[in-house]
């Protein structure tokens, strides 16, 4: 198997398999393949577990089906592009490490990943569009390529090094890291100081990938440039009016 990163804004991952590789990911990832790549899509990934280990990655906010890819005939070509800005990472897991991703943050693996719930709480309406904060666990034995948006910061936590996040910023950490959300410390800070009311808290030691870019800010930031129904309607309504004017004679 070969694979490399090609891009920066909106990289792109692009694999090499011969006939006796393949790599799986959620359903609807895919971004182009060659002929002769086969694709087959079920509800099993890695170390299986049937419909209840499906039902266990829908919970951790992942899908209910995966794709595995494999070509058949000679070396096939397949790609998965990221879905915002940001980067693609890899990361080699075992029975002795595992990861914890945000939800989004799954983009494709060797067939032995395994891919489940890890963590989840609700932060109240309105906050991440009301699904309250999900991670997936990854585990299994081989590769997995995660999606981090925006830049990527890395951390190494010491021993009892303590990081305290908005929870959009945290990309992935490594599943021994302990974790757990907290609140803004003092009514002032949670009223007025614009930040938010939860944070998370990850001690060492172990490694934390940080994102810049929470898609739930992304979608914020987009929501004054969002055209809402009943603009297009008045807007259609004045346009309508002027044209019909005109054709009038008025």
């Amino acid at each position: 198997m070969q694979n490399r990163i090609v891009g920066t804004t909106m990289p792109v991952l692009e694999f090499i398999l011969e006939p006796n590789d393949a790599v799986i990911s959620e359903a609807g990832e895919l971004s182009w393949m060659s002929g002769n790549m086969q694709m087959t899509t079920h509800t099993q990934m890695g170390g299986g577990g049937g419909f209840f280990g499906a039902i266990r990655r829908v919970a951790g906010g992942g899908s209910l089906f995966m794709t595995e890819y494999r070509p058949y005939g000679g070396p096939g070509e397949v790609a998965f592009a990221t879905r915002f800005p940001g980067h693609i990472v890899p990361v080699e897991l075992n029975h002795g490490r595992e990861i914890m991703i945000h939800r989004h943050g799954f983009l494709c693996a060797t067939p032995q990943i395994t891919l489940g719930v890890g963590f989840q709480q609700s932060l109240g309406a309105g906050i991440f569009g009301g699904d309250g904060f999900r991670l997936q666990r990854v585990g299994g034995v081989g590769l997995a390529w995660m999606e981090l948006s925006g830049e990527v910061i890395e951390k190494n936590l010491r021993p009892g090094e303590t990081i305290r996040v908005h929870p959009g910023h945290v990309g992935a950490f490594e599943a021994n890291v302990p974790f757990q959300i907290t609140t803004v410390p003092g009514i002032r800070n949670m009223i007025f100081g614009g930040d938010g009311i939860f944070l998370a808290q990850l001690t060492g030691p172990g490694k934390v990938w940080l994102q810049t870019l929470p898609i739930s800010r992304l979608a914020h930031a987009l929501v004054p440039y969002m055209p809402s129904p009943g603009a297009e309607r008045a807007e259609g309504g004045v346009v309508g009016g002027i044209i019909g004017s005109m054709l009038g004679g008025r």
